[in-house]
């Protein structure tokens, strides 16, 4: 009688059985196995909680989103340490600081990589590969549960980026709930200038219940939502869009 054959089991093939047994706690936080599917991570949803170890400057911290309750959140997921596209963006995130700062808002960024390799790629300087030093933490989710979660996880084992996060954008309001979303292709990296703008518009929106046009920036015209209220701004705009 033969040796037994070796049986090789797909980590992520497993989740549907994994997710299955997975709920919530009586706090109400959402653990791995989130309710996914179309509409899912869409706008006015809470955004799923988690605790992760994360590299807060060249220490490791636990880090969880409800610690950022009573701020905005800006979640930035990218796919890989010591890569390419991926450090201009944090880097443009971090130079921002200050911008981030006047408007109440933090930035977290997530991949799937460990929090040693994360430490590693902060020590490396940045004429040699690395990201240098960057004032937000990177958060450690080498379970993937929270790529998973928030729908950023590429399951697709045929996929060069199997078991990497897209690069995904999540702003999330100071009550937990989720304002914005947005996930690019690897290949291309976020417009800082728009995430901050996003913030601004949205501030503006909820403190004066107005809405923000298209190409809005603090200082101009916003609407009135009803049909009465926004006769003034459509006055204003149609003369700028002639039919």
């Amino acid at each position: 009688m033969g040796a037994a054959r070796p049986i090789t089991i797909s980590f992520l093939a497993c989740l549907p059985l994994i997710l299955a047994s997975a709920s919530q706690s009586p706090s109400g936080e959402t653990f791995w196995g989130a309710p996914r599917g179309p509409g899912a991570l869409v706008p006015r949803r809470p955004a799923p909680n988690f605790t992760a170890t994360a590299v807060v400057g060249e220490k490791f911290e636990t880090v969880s989103v409800s610690d950022y309750l009573g701020k905005w959140l800006v979640l930035l997921f990218y796919p890989f340490d010591f890569t390419f596209v991926c450090p201009t963006e944090l880097v443009a995130f971090s130079e921002a600081s200050e911008k981030f700062a006047a408007v109440n808002t933090k930035v977290v960024a997530i991949s799937t990589d460990s929090h040693h390799t994360h430490l590693a790629w902060v020590r490396t300087p940045r004429n040699q590969g690395g990201l240098g030093a960057v004032n937000f933490p990177l958060v450690a989710d080498i379970s993937k549960r929270i790529s998973y979660n928030y729908g950023v996880l590429v399951e697709d084992e045929d996929d060069v980026l199997y078991g990497a996060a897209l690069r995904g954008i999540f702003l999330i309001d100071p009550n937990g709930t989720i304002r914005s979303t947005q996930v690019n292709d690897e290949s291309v990296g976020r417009n800082v200038d728009e995430v901050v703008r996003l913030v601004q518009a949205f501030q503006y929106a909820d403190e004066h219940g107005e809405g923000c046009p298209a190409n809005w920036k603090p200082g101009d015209d916003t609407v009135k939502p009803d049909p009465d209220g926004s006769k003034a701004f459509f006055a204003s705009w149609s003369a700028q869009h002639v039919e």
